[in-house]
């Protein structure tokens, strides 16, 4: 059987993108076998087909995951493997073209966003304000280590870039779900 890798990065707020991008590439003829590595997808060769792609973030369905995934294979979803805290699931478009979701409507989808905000940012918030944030100023002012200072501050930047985006999607995700 054919197979291929291709490399690509997501974000936890882009679960959507990389929810379409797998469809497509299934559309194209090349079906998930499984990702590793940081953002490692493999594929293997199939029958181009309208596959719907969904992910769930749900670590307490990971504590009990036989029911968890019995309760999707129930439904007629096909699991497929966790990465990075996520469950990839794939289903094929029935034949009248309707396209099913895991989430049935905004309010469980802003349940798995509360998820992710707890399971995922919650932690780099953590590191972020109990390591990162000590050492930068412990370089910049007690040793004054500029190189390292410089270092940490980019790191700084792009952790507070990720928090800033993450928070600000989360927020109106939130306000239009509650609308």
């Amino acid at each position: 059987m054919e197979t291929k890798k291709a490399f690509k990065w997501f974000t936890i707020f882009e679960y959507e993108k990389e929810q379409d991008y797998l469809r497509n590439m299934h559309r194209a003829g090349w079906k998930l076998i499984r990702i590793n590595g940081l953002g490692i997808y493999h594929f293997e060769k199939c029958t181009p087909q309208d596959v719907v792609y969904q992910l769930d973030y749900n670590n307490e369905g990971l504590t009990h995951k036989d029911e968890y995934l019995k309760m999707f294979d129930d439904c007629g979803w096909e699991y497929i493997q966790d990465y990075t805290g996520y469950s990839y699931f794939r289903k094929a478009v029935s034949e009248n073209g309707a396209e099913e979701e895991i989430f049935c409507d905004k309010e469980s989808r802003l349940q798995m966003m509360d998820r992710v905000m707890k399971g995922r940012m919650l932690p780099l918030f953590v590191i972020f304000s109990a390591v990162l944030l000590p050492q930068f100023m412990i370089n910049l002012f007690g040793t004054q280590n500029y190189l390292a200072a410089a270092l940490l501050g980019g790191v700084l930047a792009v952790y507070l870039a990720i928090f800033v985006s993450y928070f600000i999607k989360y927020l109106q995700f939130k306000n239009n779900t509650l609308k």
